[in-house]
Protein backbone atom coordinates (compact mmCIF):
# COMPACT_ATOMS: atom_id res chain seq x y z
CA UNK A 1 0.00 0.00 0.00
CA UNK A 2 1.26 3.76 -1.14
CA UNK A 3 0.24 6.21 1.78
CA UNK A 4 0.58 9.89 1.38
CA UNK A 5 -0.64 13.28 1.52
CA UNK A 6 -4.82 13.97 1.23
CA UNK A 7 -5.20 16.30 -1.77
CA UNK A 8 -7.95 18.02 -2.43
CA UNK A 9 -8.58 15.57 -5.51
CA UNK A 10 -9.84 12.69 -2.77
CA UNK A 11 -12.66 14.42 -1.53
CA UNK A 12 -14.67 12.00 -3.46
CA UNK A 13 -13.07 8.86 -2.68
CA UNK A 14 -12.73 10.07 1.06
CA UNK A 15 -16.91 10.88 1.35
CA UNK A 16 -17.36 7.22 -0.07
CA UNK A 17 -15.41 5.43 2.49
CA UNK A 18 -16.82 7.75 5.21
CA UNK A 19 -20.84 7.89 4.12
CA UNK A 20 -20.37 3.71 3.71
CA UNK A 21 -19.80 3.83 7.84
CA UNK A 22 -22.27 6.65 8.66
CA UNK A 23 -25.63 5.07 6.50
CA UNK A 24 -24.21 1.37 7.94
CA UNK A 25 -22.58 0.78 10.88
CA UNK A 26 -22.52 2.74 14.40
CA UNK A 27 -18.46 3.17 14.08
CA UNK A 28 -19.24 6.57 12.24
CA UNK A 29 -20.69 9.55 15.25
CA UNK A 30 -22.78 10.89 12.13
CA UNK A 31 -26.31 10.15 10.51
CA UNK A 32 -26.20 12.25 7.44
CA UNK A 33 -23.92 11.30 4.31
CA UNK A 34 -21.42 13.95 3.64
CA UNK A 35 -21.28 15.69 0.35
CA UNK A 36 -18.40 16.02 -1.66
CA UNK A 37 -18.43 19.44 -1.28
CA UNK A 38 -18.44 18.97 2.80
CA UNK A 39 -15.49 16.35 2.37
CA UNK A 40 -13.37 19.22 0.72
CA UNK A 41 -13.91 21.50 3.58
CA UNK A 42 -13.12 19.21 6.49
CA UNK A 43 -9.99 18.01 4.16
CA UNK A 44 -8.85 21.95 3.87
CA UNK A 45 -9.93 22.37 7.84
CA UNK A 46 -7.99 19.62 8.70
CA UNK A 47 -4.21 21.00 6.39
CA UNK A 48 -4.86 24.26 7.73
CA UNK A 49 -4.98 23.84 11.44
CA UNK A 50 -1.99 21.77 10.56
CA UNK A 51 -3.06 18.28 11.42
CA UNK A 52 -2.28 15.22 9.53
CA UNK A 53 -4.31 13.65 6.81
CA UNK A 54 -2.89 10.28 5.16
CA UNK A 55 -4.58 8.35 2.27
CA UNK A 56 -3.36 4.59 1.58
CA UNK A 57 -3.93 3.44 -2.13
CA UNK A 58 -3.17 0.25 -4.26
CA UNK A 59 -2.77 0.60 -7.38
CA UNK A 60 -4.01 3.90 -7.70
CA UNK A 61 -7.48 3.22 -5.73
CA UNK A 62 -8.00 4.83 -2.48
CA UNK A 63 -8.83 2.06 -0.02
CA UNK A 64 -8.76 4.35 3.41
CA UNK A 65 -7.45 7.26 5.13
CA UNK A 66 -6.36 8.65 8.47
CA UNK A 67 -6.13 11.98 9.93
CA UNK A 68 -5.17 13.59 13.19
CA UNK A 69 -7.83 16.69 14.26
CA UNK A 70 -8.29 18.96 17.71
CA UNK A 71 -9.66 16.74 20.33
CA UNK A 72 -11.73 19.88 21.90
CA UNK A 73 -12.39 23.35 21.04
CA UNK A 74 -10.57 24.48 24.07
CA UNK A 75 -7.44 26.54 24.21
CA UNK A 76 -6.10 24.17 27.13
CA UNK A 77 -6.40 21.05 24.69
CA UNK A 78 -4.14 22.19 21.97
CA UNK A 79 -1.84 19.40 22.53
CA UNK A 80 -3.97 17.11 22.29
CA UNK A 81 -5.69 15.64 19.15
CA UNK A 82 -7.97 13.10 18.32
CA UNK A 83 -7.25 10.44 15.54
CA UNK A 84 -9.24 8.50 12.81
CA UNK A 85 -8.70 5.83 10.59
CA UNK A 86 -11.39 4.33 8.15
CA UNK A 87 -10.95 1.78 4.99
CA UNK A 88 -13.13 0.90 2.27
CA UNK A 89 -15.60 -1.96 3.54
CA UNK A 90 -13.88 -4.40 1.08
CA UNK A 91 -10.34 -3.96 2.29
CA UNK A 92 -10.68 -4.32 5.98
CA UNK A 93 -8.84 -7.55 8.11
CA UNK A 94 -5.90 -7.25 5.65
CA UNK A 95 -3.45 -5.27 8.01
CA UNK A 96 -4.27 -1.81 6.43
CA UNK A 97 -5.47 0.11 9.15
CA UNK A 98 -2.45 -0.53 11.16
CA UNK A 99 -0.44 0.42 8.35
CA UNK A 100 -2.44 3.91 7.98
CA UNK A 101 -1.81 4.08 12.11
CA UNK A 102 1.59 3.50 12.03
CA UNK A 103 2.97 5.94 9.16
CA UNK A 104 0.33 8.40 11.32
CA UNK A 105 2.37 8.16 14.13
CA UNK A 106 5.43 8.22 12.68
CA UNK A 107 4.61 11.85 11.16
CA UNK A 108 3.18 13.40 14.10
CA UNK A 109 5.52 16.63 15.48
CA UNK A 110 5.40 15.70 19.08
CA UNK A 111 6.54 18.79 20.14
CA UNK A 112 2.99 19.80 19.58
CA UNK A 113 0.96 16.83 20.28
CA UNK A 114 1.60 15.61 23.36
CA UNK A 115 -1.90 12.92 23.64
CA UNK A 116 -3.61 10.98 21.10
CA UNK A 117 -7.12 9.98 21.28
CA UNK A 118 -9.18 7.54 19.83
CA UNK A 119 -12.74 7.63 20.06
CA UNK A 120 -14.58 4.39 19.70
CA UNK A 121 -17.88 2.99 19.61
CA UNK A 122 -18.49 0.22 21.17
CA UNK A 123 -18.33 -3.08 20.49
CA UNK A 124 -15.74 -2.55 17.99
CA UNK A 125 -12.58 -4.92 18.72
CA UNK A 126 -11.08 -4.98 15.64
CA UNK A 127 -10.68 -1.14 16.45
CA UNK A 128 -9.46 -1.46 20.13
CA UNK A 129 -7.36 -4.42 19.28
CA UNK A 130 -5.57 -2.01 16.34
CA UNK A 131 -5.26 0.85 19.20
CA UNK A 132 -3.79 -1.50 21.71
CA UNK A 133 -1.10 -2.98 19.78
CA UNK A 134 -0.24 0.88 19.34
CA UNK A 135 0.24 1.33 23.31
CA UNK A 136 -3.18 3.06 23.63
CA UNK A 137 -5.05 2.50 26.79
CA UNK A 138 -8.41 2.66 27.47
CA UNK A 139 -9.00 5.64 29.45
CA UNK A 140 -12.62 5.70 29.59
CA UNK A 141 -16.41 4.21 28.80
CA UNK A 142 -19.62 6.61 28.73
CA UNK A 143 -22.68 4.61 28.77
CA UNK A 144 -25.36 5.58 26.20
CA UNK A 145 -23.71 8.30 25.53
CA UNK A 146 -25.14 8.89 21.71
CA UNK A 147 -27.89 7.51 19.85
CA UNK A 148 -28.06 5.90 16.68
CA UNK A 149 -30.15 3.74 14.62
CA UNK A 150 -32.59 3.84 17.07
CA UNK A 151 -30.29 2.48 19.59
CA UNK A 152 -28.10 3.79 22.36
CA UNK A 153 -23.95 4.20 21.71
CA UNK A 154 -21.58 3.36 24.31
CA UNK A 155 -18.42 5.17 23.46
CA UNK A 156 -14.74 4.43 24.71
CA UNK A 157 -11.70 6.50 24.40
CA UNK A 158 -8.57 5.19 24.20
CA UNK A 159 -5.78 7.31 24.93
CA UNK A 160 -1.91 7.30 23.98
CA UNK A 161 0.71 9.75 25.26
CA UNK A 162 3.24 10.86 23.00
CA UNK A 163 5.90 12.51 25.16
Amino acid sequence: MNIRKATLDDASAICNILNYYIENTIIAHETESVSETQSKQRISDIIDLGYLLFIGEIDGKIIGFCCTQPWNKGVVYETTAEESIFLDKDETGKGYGRQLLEHLLSHIDKTKIHILNATISLPNESSVRLHEKFGFRQVSQMKEIGRKFDQWLDIGCWQLILT
